[in-house]
């Protein structure tokens, strides 16, 4: 049964009875449930307001950057251009290109407050309003802040900033139960708040309404939000910010639900060409049954948003022969917003690291990490077992560093790592962990191992990880919008987190299903797709190669073989080169084991069946 903004579940009330919840004595009595009993939400934009047209001038000999009516002094040194904003506000670094007409770099924003980081993305400013001083050529000199160089006394270069939102969106629905008390649970999309919340029933009185844990041993559970009830709107503090939920009315549609409302009809459309250089096509041509994925996508819109636990798919889609066939989003998600890809995006890393080596940047797989961490040479009365750290074993999670994602007292862990205050370098914190093990000797998954191969890349090119990743990756494969998250040091994090619209974050999987390249541009190496996409260690009792999984599937009397880009919550990028196949979910249910049903369940029970074999020749 769908929950429907003003009925009571018989599904839920009977699930209350069996495990004993305590009923609740309330002033308000039934009261309450007529205020109550129904579907909430409350959505707030947390910003950022600095955004739109971004200029910078030099009139005079001087250069300064405008923008949301903010000014800044901009530094010209050579053909990097860089300045802050006042208080924090934003900052932009970037280098001129094609003779200065155009100023390519990164945009910084403020730190959100759903995460408390910064996000750094593409900017580009094109040159307008002035021309080269006659006879001098396109090429100008070292221009700094005191005019130097061979520019007219005047010019601009103008773009638009266009920071990712931060916003939080809360779901409250409360339902009847059999012995009069009121059940509840709060839903979030963003950070799946709700589920460390565990909220399991709603008390009132008077104007006072209190989310409520459940109690132990029939006990009285503990207080874990309290707000105030008045003229409808119900204001409650959740997350250190005051949200207003307003009560959806019957049959108001809500994004609470997969596609609006408790029940939708569906009908298959292709996917539509974009910019984004994705070729497109039908199911139909890439030998997939539509009526299978026509039943599939019917199943996603028909799931139950009946408790926190509940399967909350952002988006799927699907590409066959390189063509995508399949895309279809969920929850008020939608093509054109960027989605967190969590862990999935260690798979960026490797990705990154192939194209470095392929590019010449002076490293290998067999590179010493703590050589080139130290500008070339090892540190003095180093361990034999940190001088035998190399690349390949940051790749494979088999470091021998002391760091452990799922054990909290491990110090290298990547929350420990990342709410510890007394060393904000997180290069260095990893670096100066103990060794527990002969690198090499065991895989044991930890953050720290991708984001410190990042820094080996950054400092082995001598560039930023943000201009190489641009460069190297982005421009081929036609990624034009994402955002990197920040470290404390302004480094890009390398061990997930980074945002990318769904369309692009799936070319990672293509770039590997084509043996390295995109659109006929060699990106990897066949050998380094090779290795990337093989069992090469064994990790939480699956395969694991360079920063992707590795796995099989039953498969028409046969197994396949499989890689995927996973991510807490449901972010999924797999490829099955037998099938020449490639499938991509995102999704919500951050630390929630649902989160692993579309790699477990959907993926071999509806759309592997609706896959023809053999598959069509190209």
């Amino acid at each position: 049964m769908r929950s429907r903004p003003n009925l009571f579940l018989a599904g839920l009330a009977l699930v209350a009875a069996a495990t004993g919840t305590p009923a609740l004595s309330t002033p308000d009595g039934g009261a309450a449930a007529v205020e109550l009993a129904g579907l909430w939400e409350a959505k707030q934009r947390l910003g950022p307001d600095i955004r739109g047209p971004l200029r910078i001038d030099r009139s005079g000999g001087e250069w300064r950057a405008e923008i949301a009516g903010l000014s800044a002094p901009v530094r010209v040194t050579g053909e990097t251009v860089a300045f802050e904003m006042p208080s924090g506000k934003g900052q932009f670094r970037g280098r001129f290109e094609r003779g200065r007409e155009r100023i390519a770099g990164f945009w910084t924003q403020p730190k959100t407050r759903q995460l408390g980081t910064r996000f750094a993305s593409p900017l580009t400013l094109a040159r307008s309003g002035a021309a080269e001083r006659s006879g001098s050529g396109s090429r100008a000199g070292s221009g700094t802040s005191s005019g130097s160089g061979t520019l007219s006394d005047s010019g601009t270069w103008s773009g638009e900033v266009v920071p990712l939102e931060d916003q939080m969106r809360f779901y409250l629905m409360i339902t009847g139960r059999p012995d009069g008390s009121l059940g509840a649970f709060v839903r979030n999309p963003e950070r799946n708040a709700g589920r460390f919340l565990n909220v399991d029933h709603v008390e009132k009185e008077s104007e006072r309404v209190r989310l409520v844990g459940k109690g132990e041993a029939g006990g009285k559970g503990e207080v874990l939000a309290e707000g105030v009830l008045r003229d409808g709107t119900l204001s409650m503090q959740l997350r250190g910010s005051t949200f207003d939920f307003e009560r959806v009315a019957a049959g108001q549609p809500s994004d609470f639900y997969p596609r609006g409302l408790p029940a939708a009809s569906y009908r298959y459309m292709p996917p539509p060409a974009g910019p984004d250089g994705w070729p497109t096509g039908t199911l139909e041509e890439a030998g997939i049954s539509r009526d299978a994925m026509e039943r599939f996508v019917r199943m996603l819109i028909a799931t139950p948003m009946d408790s926190v636990h509940a399967s909350e798919i952002h988006g799927v889609l699907i590409a066959r022969h390189g063509k995508l066939v399949l895309e279809e989003y969920f929850h008020g998600e939608h093509r054109d917003m960027p989605h967190d890809t969590r862990s999935a995006s260690k798979s960026l890393t490797s990705t990154l690291a192939g194209a470095a080596i392929l590019a010449g940047v002076p490293i290998a797989t067999s590179t010493p990490v703590y050589r080139v961490m130290n500008g070339g040479s090892f540190p003095r009365d180093l361990d034999p077992r940190n001088r035998a750290l190399t690349v390949e074993h940051l790749l494979t999670m088999s470091s021998g560093l002391d760091c452990d994602d799922r054990d909290p007292d491990s110090p290298g862990n990547e929350d420990v790592m990342q709410n510890q205050e007394k060393e904000p370098d997180y290069y260095r914190y990893t670096l100066d962990l103990k060794m527990i093990r002969d690198p090499g000797q065991k895989a044991v998954y930890c953050s720290v191992n991708s984001n410190l191969l990042g820094g080996v890349l950054a400092r082995a090119a001598a560039r930023p990880l943000p201009e190489l990743f641009g460069e190297l990756v982005a421009a081929p494969l036609e990624i034009r919008q994402y955002f990197l998250n920040l470290t404390p040091t302004g480094d890009a994090y390398m061990g997930g987190g980074v945002r990318f619209l769904p369309r692009d974050f799936m070319k990672f999987g293509q770039l590997l299903l084509n043996g390295g390249t995109w659109k006929g541009r060699r990106v990897l190496s066949a050998e380094w797709v090779r290795r990337a996409a093989s069992p090469l260690v064994e990790l939480r009792e699956m395969h694991y190669g360079y920063f992707w999984w590795v796995t099989e599937y039953p498969y028409q009397g046969r197994r396949v073989r499989a890689f995927f880009a996973g991510g807490n919550g449901g972010q999924v990028v797999m490829g099955i080169p037998e099938l020449d196949l490639l499938i991509a979910f995102y999704g919500g249910n951050y630390s929630d084991p649902v989160l692993y049903v579309p790699q477990q369940v959907y993926v071999p029970e509806w759309i592997l069946p609706a896959v023809e074999s053999p598959p069509p020749l190209r």
